[in-house]
């Protein structure tokens, strides 16, 4: 294991990460853009109801805006472990150690989790069946809405507005559960 471990929260990670942070700083991870593009079957949706959840897909000249979290050399292996479970619940997620810039300029690689294409749970929806399918979901850690609207509200209070995020959760907003 590294010395510093690193880890890039782009979706609930940076506002639910199951651990207190030794570091947290806003980062850019070059490459891959932040996307609508998971089934949630276990968290946010059922498999009979699928929700959807946030994964990183790859796209030429994209980048995604996040929090690089740096966990406590002496938690690392617990910490790693736990996101792990997590995040790893079903083959949707792949586990990459990619290199982030962090906003004071540092250069560190970080544990990322990306959507695998080949998965049963990618998807490619329009933003109206985003809408929909998140409206109506929910799972064991609750509300699927609730999720995109906690994502977009850290995202905006740490300066890092998605707009895309932000006009997916007005329409959810409008929607019925």
């Amino acid at each position: 294991m590294p010395e510093a471990l690193w880890i890039f929260g782009y979706g609930s990670l940076i506002w639910d990460p199951g651990f207190t942070p030794a570091e947290a700083v806003p980062a850019r991870l070059e490459g891959w853009h932040r996307s609508f593009c998971m089934y949630s079957i276990h968290f946010r949706g059922t498999p009979a109801a699928p929700g959807l959840v946030l994964a990183l897909d790859a796209a030429a000249g994209a980048h995604c805006l996040g929090l690089a979290l740096r966990v406590a050399t002496a938690e690392a292996e617990r910490v790693l472990a736990e996101i792990r479970a997590r995040e790893l619940i079903s083959d949707a997620y792949l586990e990459r150690a990619l290199p982030v810039t962090l906003s004071d300029g540092r250069q560190v690689t970080a544990i990322t989790y990306v959507i695998d294409r080949a998965g049963p749970q990618y998807c490619t929806l329009d933003p109206e069946a985003q809408a929909q399918t998140i409206a109506r979901a929910h799972g064991a850690r609750g509300p699927n809405r609730e999720y995109l609207f906690n994502t977009a509200a850290h995202l905006a209070s740490l300066g890092l507005a998605d707009p895309d995020l932000e006009a997916l959760a007005a329409r959810v907003r409008v929607l019925p559960a």
